[in-house]
């Protein structure tokens, strides 16, 4: 188990690796080119991608949608009381609170533990968080008008796309599905590669902060995913997903949305790679108790 849970997690380390390389040996980075191509290309190619084909119960998705976004919305009130105790602006904190890693990293994890059955649950947790993270995110992350820069975004067009495609049973025409899923290929390795760059210029007591935020945020989004799924009265094996899917580490997309929002984009990054070294620990644990 854990040797296939290392075969996925090692790709996120090895992206960030070569940036955080690439940066060491003097070579320039234009991370401000990159955050707008990820943003305004890949992340839209990315959901179409990766959302358009999937199978999922009407009845299931909008159970397990609304628990998810329970989850979501009782750790924005987590991140108030996680910035008093670590000392920093709660807006800073607000991302990294809400929103884990429930795609690149999730879904190949939820695969791996429950198969395609369980899969179609991971999907709809990612599905939340990404129509959470991608709204709300956006207008948070918007030094102007935060409607504007909202209307702006093309992950949320594609995310809504991706909703009807999904209720509908539709499917995007091949050519344009092929189109998709080759420009979706970019996003992710420029994610890593941009997290790296940024942990270049990490500092110690950021880790420091960035492992307390991790133990202080994984057992809180666990009890409280456990909770709201119980109370809706999921199936245990939507339940399990629920709560894995919440506790995964911090999204990259944070790190991606503090640097557009040049909120210290340095410690969030920290925050992205304790937990994400901290999650070699606490996964195997957890998918042994889940399944």
């Amino acid at each position: 188990m854990y040797a296939q849970l290392f075969a996925v997690m090692a790709p996120v380390l090895a992206g960030a690796g070569l940036g955080f390389t690439w940066v060491r040996l003097g070579h320039d980075y234009p991370v401000a080119f990159v955050t707008r191509l990820v943003f305004n290309i890949g992340t839209p190619s990315l959901v179409l991608a990766s959302l358009a084909g999937a199978e999922i119960d009407a009845s299931s998705f909008g159970r397990t949608m609304l628990a998810a976004a329970l989850v979501i919305t009782c750790m924005a009130g987590a991140a108030f009381l996680l910035a008093r105790l670590l000392g920093k602006d709660w807006r800073v904190m607000l991302s990294p609170a809400m929103y884990p890693n429930t795609g690149n990293m999730g879904l190949p994890v939820v695969l791996y533990a429950f198969g395609e059955a369980g899969f179609a649950f991971g999907i709809t947790v990612m599905v939340t968080v990404s129509l959470f993270q991608f709204t709300l995110g956006t207008m948070l992350a918007s030094r102007g008008n935060p409607l504007k820069s909202l209307a702006k975004t093309p992950t949320v067009y594609a995310i809504l796309l991706a909703l009807a495609l999904l209720l509908t049973d539709t499917e995007l025409p091949l050519w344009l599905a092929n189109s998709v899923d080759l420009i979706s290929g970019l996003t992710v390795p420029l994610m890593l590669i941009t997290l790296g760059v940024s942990l270049a210029s990490i500092r110690v007591n950021n880790l420091r902060s960035g492992i307390g935020f991790s133990l202080l945020r994984i057992p809180l989004a666990a009890s409280i995913a456990w909770g709201i799924g119980s109370l809706l009265a999921l199936p245990p094996m939507a339940l399990s997903i629920l709560v894995l899917q919440m506790s995964m580490p911090v999204a990259v997309f944070n790190y991606l949305f503090a640097q557009r929002a040049k909120r210290e984009p340095e410690y969030v990054a920290s925050l992205v790679f304790c937990s994400t070294l901290l999650s070699l620990i606490y996964l195997p644990i957890m998918l042994a108790i889940l399944m």
